[in-house]
């Protein structure tokens, strides 16, 4: 029973969305061109539901390289419509296009200056009337039963701010690495801007020994240091090798004798490295391709200076 109601509502939702792509044509393209010249922020209002749409799309053109913010519409008839300025575009949303709020904001805002988007469900209404651009987000019928509860009006608007900002932001070049700098504590954020040696391990949680030390000797350091691995050097600090706990294990077979034997004689030689300056999940690519726990951190003479582990990556958040 609610199956098949939910199914009927997601119908005539998507066929409100489906629907807007037969519509869109120079209107569009004249907001993008209007929205990309603004030379301040873009301003989103609205009332009711219509303002909660306009939250989200306000947020979205922020995070994705549009200065924007959100304007209460009632709000701005008590003071704050001094946040507009000339230099700003106003988007305006409306289902009916006569709100009363924000017909009253009609009038102030074009003797401020700020260019006006329309986003409403009647081409003539208005608010219609008075924008420098229109779009028409009308829908057939809500999905409410009742015809009351604004839902595919709402997922309509939605949908449109999603195609203005998607639009912006290829018109702007907007990239990866600049969707990240506004998301830092976000996993893109940290895929792109964590490097290795913000993570690595360093200074005594990074036990380094020479090929002459004893394996007994290099698991106390590796245990001393919580670590997994140890890095192993030449005479001149370079390194040459690790040894993990999986070369412990492969060399379990020579009982006793283990731990009496140099390093050199069990490490695996020549492993794979990286160094501080990559990223850390370019770090994680390599475990993965290599399917290894750990990576040995050099410097530009191949010297040892930190180790990171899988662990250290799941800690970060990138696993």
């Amino acid at each position: 029973m609610y199956v098949s109601e939910a199914k009927k509502v997601l119908k005539i939702e998507a066929e409100a969305i489906a629907a807007l792509m037969r519509r869109l044509g120079g209107e569009f393209n004249k907001a993008i061109e209007v929205l990309s010249e603004c030379r301040s922020r873009v301003i989103v209002t609205g009332m009711g539901k219509g303002g909660l749409i306009g939250q989200k799309i306000s947020a979205t053109l922020s995070s994705t390289g549009t200065p924007s913010l959100f304007l209460h519409s009632a709000e701005a008839i008590h003071g704050d419509l001094g946040r507009v300025t000339k230099d700003d575009v106003v988007v305006a949303i409306s289902n009916s296009g006569e709100t009363e709020e924000l017909i009253r904001l009609l009038p102030l805002i074009k003797k401020i200056g700020a260019r006006l988007i329309a986003l409403t469900g009647r081409p003539r209404s208005t608010l219609a009337r008075h924008s420098d651009v229109v779009l028409d987000v009308s829908v057939s019928k809500e999905a409410c039963p009742l015809g009351l509860a604004p839902t595919a009006s709402t997922t309509a608007t939605l949908a449109m701010g999603d195609a203005l900002a998607v639009c912006l932001l290829k018109k702007k070049g907007f990239r990866e690495e600049d969707f990240a700098f506004f998301h830092p504590g976000g996993a893109l954020g940290k895929r792109l801007l964590l490097k290795v040696e913000d993570i690595m391990r360093r200074g005594a949680a990074n036990p380094v020994v020479k090929e002459n030390a004893l394996v007994r000797d290099v698991l106390l350091k590796i245990t001393e240091a919580r670590a997994g691995a140890a890095s192993v050097v030449g005479k001149t600090g370079r390194l040459t090798g690790i040894f993990t706990d999986g070369d412990l294990r492969r060399h379990m077979e020579s009982g006793d004798q283990l731990v009496a034997r140099k390093v050199k004689d069990v490490m695996t030689k020549d492993p794979v490295t990286i160094s501080k300056e990559r990223l850390a999940s370019e770090a994680l690519r390599i475990l993965k391709d290599k399917r290894i726990d750990e990576v040995p951190v050099v410097d530009e003479r191949h010297r040892p200076i930190g180790m990171l582990d899988v662990q250290d990556l799941l800690k970060a958040g990138l696993v």
